[in-house]
């Protein structure tokens, strides 16, 4: 078999598949962007080998380990592998490069496959994440997206971007819309480091002579922190602010939260949160409308008492250029009124 240089993460591009040879539990908590997870120890497996090498020592755990492994590699060739062609070029990744990877790759190269290991495992890969976003978010072009809640500011990144402009859509890496209601149904939000994955995903691919839309959020999304020179640098960014009417605003919000109707009791929960900063009186009147389902009044309410006397508050607080933000105007946030609305922002 022909030797190659250590394998770095600049190469995976020029692998057919990357390997995680990792547990299950690893793999969920993040992993390499399109890798497949293949362990060569399960979650069980796993914890039964490290309590055997701390009671002991290495040498037992190394002969169960080894059976194990064997047996996990031999599904994984009868199944996942199988119809694998004889150029097949994979390269495999365990916690540091170390023993879970190595035995894969020796396994496959048995095989005849020019099978790889990455050197360094998923701790090189996640310095290469924290590395892309130390050095791309300083260079980038920011525009940050204002607005009040129920602005569509989701939606029209999600329009500026059908049109061809670069956009980093933090809501969409934390599976969250970012707020005490924005919680996804049925959707677990990232771990910490998968969120920085998505995020330097995104930046690994941006071109930095052009500008990158951004939503103007807080510095916590859901239960997952923006890192920290991404925040420095959107305060610091150029802002367009989407000023829509609140009757537009509430339009929008009942249709793209429509979903808070299927589970009122847990709404209601959420609202009894908002005690301390709105009083038990107005809590209790809003969690009797979301109790009934009466979402209109409801979200009408949260609006005017809640989100945007808060929004009015921190703007000029959180961003540098708050006083000189460009303003787009909104009477309308249908699917027209939206396309307008970004198309609005790439005119300006």
């Amino acid at each position: 078999m022909t030797q190659r240089a250590p394998t770095r993460v600049p190469d995976l591009p020029s692998f057919d598949t990357v390997i995680d040879a990792r547990s299950p539990a690893e793999f969920a908590l993040d992993h390499i962007p399109g890798a497949i997870n293949c362990p060569v120890l399960d979650d069980d497996e796993r914890r039964i080998i490290g309590t055997l090498y701390k009671q002991t020592g290495a040498f037992e755990a190394r002969r169960l380990g080894g059976g194990m492994v064997a047996a996990n590699l031999a599904k994984h060739l009868r199944e996942q592998f199988s119809d694998r062609p004889h150029d097949w070029k994979p390269v495999v990744y365990c916690w540091r490069g170390g023993l879970r990877s190595a035995s894969m790759v020796t396994w496959l190269r048995m095989v005849g496959w020019d099978a790889q290991q990455l050197a360094g495992g998923y701790k090189s890969y996640r310095r290469h994440v924290m590395a892309v976003i130390e050095e791309v978010v300083p260079r980038v072009q920011w525009r940050v997206v204002c607005g009040a809640t129920g602005s569509a500011k989701t939606r029209v990144l999600e329009a500026l971007r059908s049109r061809g402009a670069q956009v980093l859509d933090l809501e969409h890496c934390a599976s969250h819309k970012g707020s005490l209601l924005g919680a996804l149904p049925g959707v677990a939000q990232p771990s910490q480091k998968q969120f920085e994955t998505r995020i330097a995903e995104v930046l690994g691919a941006v071109d930095v002579a052009r500008p990158v839309y951004v939503e103007g959020e807080s510095a916590r999304i859901g239960r997952v922190a923006l890192p920290i020179p991404l925040v420095a640098r959107m305060r610091a960014s150029p802002c367009i602010e989407v000023a829509a009417t609140s009757e537009a605003r509430l339009a929008y919000l009942l249709r793209d939260y429509a979903y808070l109707g299927d589970d009122r009791e847990g709404l209601s929960q959420k609202l009894g949160m908002l005690k301390e900063l709105q009083g038990k009186e107005t809590v209790a009147r809003w969690q009797a409308w979301a109790l009934a389902g009466d979402l209109p009044p409801l979200f009408a309410e949260l609006m005017s008492l809640h989100y945007d006397p808060h929004y009015r508050r921190s703007q000029a607080n959180h961003f540098d250029e708050w006083a000189q933000r460009r303003v787009v105007a909104a009477e309308d946030l249908s699917e027209a009124g939206i396309a307008a609305v970004a198309e609005a922002m790439l005119a300006g």
